[in-house]
């Protein structure tokens, strides 16, 4: 169902951006070509020399790159994919995606998507269920977007309770279930 799908995994800052590791290894496994954007905020929680050697592509973070000015073509990378993933995805990325913002490459990318939108919401209790954030999943939801559930669990916090990113396994879950019931008349 996954294999020779070309699928862009963009991750923000947050303390589930580790899992996001486990979540590239397994789309390769299955047979996915993948490609990662990270924003800044998330390399200080994994690094882009992890993902890349994962995934087997150079990782994106910037517009371009300062030593050579080579550009990071948010189009180029919004129209390659079949389907865009974020995981995690954080209150403020959530808040700009659901915002039209476009402040760094992940954002820029994708306004820029044709493809189907995976969105792994992962943060605290608390935030997951601030009114400002319950509105924008909505909104982002409103505009086609899929929304994963966060699961309960233990938090980053110590807390528990919904706000944890959805495991890696049920990610690809979700994402094979998604292709299986589109090839579906």
């Amino acid at each position: 169902m996954l294999r020779g799908k070309k699928i862009l995994v963009g991750i923000s800052g947050g303390i589930a951006a580790y899992k996001t590791a486990t979540i590239v290894r397994l789309l390769v496994r299955e047979g996915c070509e993948v490609k990662v954007i990270m924003t800044d905020r998330a390399k200080d929680f994994i690094t882009p020399l992890t993902l890349a050697t994962l995934s087997k592509n150079p990782v994106s973070s910037g517009f371009y790159l300062p030593e050579s000015g080579t550009w990071n073509s948010h189009i180029e990378l919004g129209m390659w994919a079949d389907l865009f993933l974020v995981a995690p995805a954080t209150a403020n990325t959530i808040s700009k995606m659901a915002n039209g913002a476009a402040d760094n490459l992940l954002l820029a990318t994708y306004l820029s998507a044709r493809c189907p939108v995976f969105i792994a919401p992962s943060m605290d209790l608390d935030m997951l269920n601030h009114p400002a954030v319950r509105k924008n999943l909505e909104i982002l939801g409103s505009y086609g977007n899929h929304i994963l559930d966060s699961p309960d669990g233990e938090l980053a916090s110590g807390l528990t309770g919904k706000g944890r990113m959805a495991e890696p396994e049920d990610i690809i879950e979700e994402l094979k279930s998604f292709f299986s019931k589109k090839k579906i008349p």
